[in-house]
């Protein structure tokens, strides 16, 4: 390892804009009380902080994990290592080389640690966090003189309404710096945006745009979210680039105001397959060329209902005769037509699935819709409750204004006030430089969930009640008041007057929430099992919707689904990759664990097919190193004739059916499939039978 005072190697001496952005973190590091030549402190958190920090920031790793793992193909052999933090600094995840990653950790560059400026001084992941923008710190220009042997280039990763998630790192030895390991940085990160944008509005209308054709689809494209208005919901950060605009500008326009054109009109123009790009123009002149996405649904329905579903017919309400073309199956209406003759969408109506206690919930609540009495919804982990919520503010007048939830068991104690109250700038340790509204104030005019209400912190529960009696919310750091207008729907699992009887839930809090109790009913009690599960499997597979075997509807039907329907559609999701191109979901479909648990639970009724487990989603390792996918191994006996398929397996079979569908078009398939030309090349030539 060099000495504190050897030269590194690397960028060129320091430009004045560049040398003052050094400088002015320095000043911050010394105002903080750090000193350049103490060693770098390990503080880290104890285990379980860091699952729970790991847990909090688990959607971030699911989208982050396959591109870090690309990253560091790129870097690997090169004495360097890829780290991802959440937005206060602290360390998520590491992979790299086993002898950079033992030096770092001897720096406390490691899972569990923070590297936030007030922690660590000057460094490309404490001061991307602060300045919000990609950083380079280098050798010396780190603060602390124990960290002089590392380069870092740092990229903030910011959700599609401006919000930081967190930070994508490569550091290394800075004997090896290299001036391309930035751009690697920063397209990954924005990798990551544009999953997490494609996550968060999957059923929206999303514009592809770039002002040269050739770059819609690539890291450079922008992408714009648009809701059936016209509205501007969100943006990747090339959008903003493009447009040289703010998050905050760009939601304040419509799509009208900004490209001069209309949802319809997107509709009309790309409801055919291979339809062109459009040709728009901003309202300084410039031309951009945009391609459209619409694809619902695309994920499955849960107890009947998903947004998808309201998206579909919010846009019907919009553009009738565009998305007639593109609707895959009819959407229910309130009974009665609006003036003008048209239906509007109900997701109150879409619940209805024929099982009598739900139809006694959904009367009910329609019976104080748009009354001002607040909905306590009651029943187990993974019986609908956020999907009944949602519903509820669908069928409302605060429909077109916005659905705030906040899971209160998820969120930490120490930050759970900031969270619903937001904070000023300063408020405490790690606060974002311009602070941050809260999710009482987000939710302003519309409806706020407060999901698992029951794991509240006792002292908080007070709090929370001034602020919905008084209708005003005082940020921390703040003496200033916001008003907000919400309507408070609560769910929860626990039982909460037994709760109040041992002084951890305060009943006055208990009857400012209780207007009226719903209590949903498990999916063991439900006699709708069929019609959920048809549901869930058409919005899967809309082309070819399967059904179950007899077997496995007679499995289904004396399972006690301890998962509720959360757990049937995680199995039928599976089940519906598993079974593609196949008229029957069998038990060969079905992954092993959930047939243990039958076999378990039900006592060995139905023997087990042989079948392959289907890739997880990414979990945390449990240390730094890369994470290693176990070979998959074949269990038990086959009972169906069925021959188990892997994921793989099925994929390439749903790619070639769709290929001989179109006549070998490669492009129209890539449409059809929603994946890249690339991804159809690659998977087709690594499945290739011998001699093709």
């Amino acid at each position: 390892m060099p000495t504190e005072t050897s030269a590194p190697a690397g960028p060129a001496p320091l430009a004045p804009p560049r040398q003052a952005f050094i400088e002015r973190s320095h000043q911050r590091s010394e105002a903080l009380g750090l000193k350049r030549h103490e060693k770098s402190g390990f503080d880290p958190l104890i285990r379980s902080d860091l699952n729970l920090a790991r847990e909090r920031n688990q959607r971030l790793y699911t989208h982050a994990a396959p591109v870090m793992q690309l990253l560091y193909e790129q870097i690997v052999n090169t004495e360097s290592m890829i780290v991802l933090t959440d937005a206060q600094g602290t360390i998520l995840h590491a992979v790299g080389d086993d002898g950079f990653l033992a030096r770092a950790h001897r720096v406390a560059l490691a899972p569990g640690e923070n590297w936030a400026e007030h922690s660590k001084g000057t460094n490309a992941i404490g001061t991307a966090l602060f300045e919000e923008t990609a950083t380079l710190i280098h050798g010396g220009e780190h603060f602390m003189h124990a960290n002089n042997f590392l380069t870092c280039s740092a990229s903030p990763i910011f959700d599609p309404r401006g919000n930081m998630l967190g930070v994508l790192d490569v550091t290394g030895d800075h004997r090896g710096y290299h001036q391309h390991t930035m751009g690697l940085v920063r397209m990954s990160a924005r990798m990551i945006e544009n999953h997490w944008l494609s996550d968060d509005y999957n059923s929206r209308l999303r514009l592809h745009f770039h002002s040269r054709p050739e770059f819609i689809g690539t890291l450079l494209e922008g992408i714009l979210v648009v809701s059936p208005e016209g509205r501007l919901l969100g943006a990747n950060r090339a959008a903003l680039d493009q447009l040289g605009m703010s998050g905050a500008e760009l939601r304040s326009r419509s799509l009208s105001s900004l490209l001069g054109t209309t949802p319809a009109a997107i509709y009309d123009h790309f409801r055919m397959p291979l339809s062109p790009p459009m040709q728009l123009c901003l309202p300084t002149g410039q031309s951009l060329f945009v391609s459209a996405r619409f694809d619902w649904p695309s994920r499955p329905v849960v107890a009947g209902l998903h947004t998808a579903d309201v998206e579909t017919a919010q846009v019907r309400e919009a553009a009738p005769a565009a998305v007639a073309a593109d609707a895959a199956s009819p959407v229910p209406a309130v009974p009665g037509a609006e003036a003008g003759g048209a239906q509007r969408f109900s997701g109150l109506q879409y619940l209805r699935t024929g099982d009598a206690q739900l139809e006694t919930v959904i009367q009910k609540v329609r019976r104080v819709l748009d009354r001002g009495i607040p909905l306590l919804i009651l029943g187990e982990t993974g019986t609908g409750k956020e999907l009944l919520a949602r519903a509820v503010h669908h069928d409302s007048n605060r429909s077109r204004q916005p659905f705030v939830a906040v899971n209160c068991a998820s969120i930490p104690e120490s930050l759970i006030e900031a969270e619903l109250f937001g904070y000023e700038e300063g408020a405490f340790t790690g606060a974002r430089r311009k602070g941050a509204p809260g999710r009482l104030v987000q939710a302003n005019g519309g409806t706020l969930f407060l999901d698992e209400i029951g794991d509240m912190p006792l002292a908080l529960q007070a709090r929370l009640l001034r602020a919905l009696q008084e209708r005003s919310v005082t940020p921390l750091g703040s003496t200033k008041s916001i008003a907000v207008d919400i309507a408070v729907i609560g769910a929860t699992h626990r039982n909460l007057r037994e709760m109040i009887e041992q002084q951890t839930f305060r009943e006055d809090l208990y009857y400012r929430l209780n207007g009226l109790a719903l209590r949903l009913p498990a999916l063991r009690e439900r006699s709708d099992l069929e019609a959920i599960v048809r549901r869930i499997l058409q919005a899967e597979r809309p082309q070819d919707t399967p059904e179950l075997s007899p077997q496995v509807l007679g499995m289904f039907r004396r399972y006690q689904w301890p998962g509720n329907i959360r757990q049937l559609a995680n199995v039928l999701r599976t089940a519906a990759v598993m079974s593609a191109g196949e008229r029957l979901v069998t038990t060969a479909h079905l992954s092993d664990d959930f047939l243990e648990d039958i076999q378990r639970i039900v006592g060995g009724v139905m023997p087990l097919p042989t079948s392959v487990a289907p890739t997880p989603a990414p979990v945390w390792p449990p240390c730094e190193m890369p994470p290693v996918l176990p070979a998959p191994q074949p269990a038990f006996a086959t009972a169906e004739p069925a021959m188990a398929r892997t994921l793989e397996q099925a994929e390439v079979d749903m790619i070639r059916a769709t290929l001989d569908a179109v006549g070998g078009n490669i492009s129209l398939a890539s449409k059809q499939l929603g994946i890249s030309r690339n991804t159809i090349y690659r998977k087709l030539r690594w499945n290739a039978p011998a001699g093709e």
